[in-house]
């Protein structure tokens, strides 16, 4: 299990989409809570290696892990950071 966290402009980037679309959004949000056992996951490469990204319908959810601490129980620490939230077109450029 892992924590979600979602970073401002995630979250404005989130807010201005449609209702119907945030709705699924969220149930993405649920998902990720299940990290590492969370199937439609890709790791991306290039100037975003490090980062991943899954889908819904034509929308993307750009994230990455933080590990837990060693000391403690890691599994139960990590958290998915939601850095991006938007439509596949243009998704990738900035």
């Amino acid at each position: 299990m892992a924590t979600v966290e979602i970073t401002t402009t995630a979250q404005e980037q989130f807010h201005r989409l449609p209702k119907s679309i945030r709705a699924r959004i969220e149930r993405v949000f649920v998902r990720l809570e299940g990290w590492p056992n969370v199937s439609g996951i890709v790791a991306l490469s290039g100037a975003l290696a490090g980062h991943n990204r899954i889908r819904t319908g034509d929308y993307r959810i750009q994230f990455r892990i933080v590990p837990g601490n060693a000391e403690t129980i890691p599994a139960l620490l990590e958290r998915v950071v939601i850095e991006k939230v938007g439509h596949r077109d243009g998704f990738y450029e900035d």
